[in-house]
């Protein structure tokens, strides 16, 4: 509760969304949240500010940014981020395909990770990984 600043919702009811319970923005703070209580090295999330205003996306993305900063592996997908949600990414692949809708982003990164993607890319993933402090 503490990594994902919801203390303050501890004992608040789930219910519709948009007309009582959690706001869109602390539902998907929620969501997130859920899956970090299983301990994964990896963490796929697939458009986590979609539908939110930019303080609220802002909020999301600082949510996101808090496994990272505890030397957790976030692949995130976003489209049109505004310079500050950005800005709280530590690396980006740009010139990959776009998911298509409906398919699941783990599969998909796959997919861009894949050595024919690579080479389209000029980019060896591993290499790029050992490289980094994360390999050690």
């Amino acid at each position: 509760m503490d990594l994902v600043k919801l203390d303050s919702l501890k004992n608040a009811i789930v219910e519709i969304s948009g007309v009582t319970g959690l706001s869109t923005e602390q539902r998907k703070i929620l969501t997130i949240a859920v899956e970090l209580v299983a301990n994964p090295s990896i963490i796929f999330i697939d458009e986590p500010t979609s539908g939110l205003d930019e303080r609220a996306a802002t909020s999301v993305m600082r949510t996101v940014r808090n496994p990272v900063d505890t030397r957790k592996t976030v692949v995130c997908i976003i489209h049109q981020p505004s310079i500050d949600i950005f800005e709280s990414f530590d690396e980006a692949i740009t010139g990959a395909p776009k998911i298509k809708e409906k398919y699941n982003p783990a599969a998909w990164m796959l997919e861009v990770s894949s050595v024919a993607s690579q080479a389209r890319l000029g980019m060896d993933f591993s290499e790029y990984y050992k490289s980094t402090n994360l390999s050690e």
